[in-house]
């Protein structure tokens, strides 16, 4: 989690990384970044568009502890799967994982984002800065979900996805906000699985909407044998 800012700093800072975005925005080029980590008490971030009335998440987002409401699955394809998911933010939101067992409620997560408080994350619109690859403040929290294409494995694939998954992790030290950001992670995740990916320069939203699109909204994925 991140470590509390002063007001102050934190609103003038956002300020600033908005103000970035608008401009990326306005010349077409846009970005696909996510700052979740904001101070708990900017009114800015306790704001979830499209779910006004939503209770403030949890405190914690340790994976071992959190325990996720589901969806409920009338169809569920196998035992195994990738939930490749978008979230509000307090700037154009987040792009992650979830992925795990569907007869189990523990999930984990992986996602890149800046390491640190709202100044790596305003510089990283700059230059690379030091990032983190797992749970990030809001990641496990329904009410701030904007969109999710989960796909189902079979249990000899997921082993060999999960693992890919958790060397992206170990492997990606640094966060960009034009080249190396959320959606080009997750989307190097769908590229191992064989899905058709979309430019990774696009809101976390339409990123995961857009995959979903490309691929058919096919529920099972099978790797290919060289995998």
């Amino acid at each position: 989690m991140a470590r509390a800012i002063r007001r102050a700093p934190s609103r003038l800072l956002f300020v600033v990384g908005t103000s970035l975005f608008a401009a990326y925005v306005g010349l077409g080029t846009g970005s696909s970044s996510a700052q979740q980590e904001v101070a708990r008490n900017d009114p800015q971030h306790q704001r979830a568009p499209r779910k006004p009335d939503a209770a403030a998440p949890s405190d914690s987002t340790s994976t071992a502890d959190a325990k996720p409401t589901r969806r409920s699955q009338t169809a569920v394809s196998g035992p195994y799967y990738v939930d490749f998911r978008a979230r509000t933010a307090a700037s154009y939101g987040h792009a992650f994982v979830w992925f795990g067992k569907t007869s189990e409620r523990q999930v984990e997560v992986a996602g890149l984002h800046p390491k640190g408080d709202m100044l790596p994350y305003v510089i990283g619109h700059l230059t690379w800065v030091p990032a983190e690859t797992g749970a990030s403040y809001g990641d496990l929290d329904e009410q701030y979900l904007t969109a999710s294409y989960r796909v189902y494995l079979s249990e000899a694939d997921a082993k060999k996805v999960f693992s890919y998954i958790k060397h992206l992790q170990a492997t990606s030290p640094v966060w960009n906000a034009e080249t190396t950001n959320c959606t080009s992670f997750i989307g190097r995740i769908a590229s191992f699985m064989g899905l058709e990916t979309p430019f990774h320069i696009m809101l976390p939203e339409d990123y995961v909407n857009q995959l979903k699109a490309l691929n058919g909204g096919r529920r099972m994925v099978r790797l290919a044998s060289y995998r």
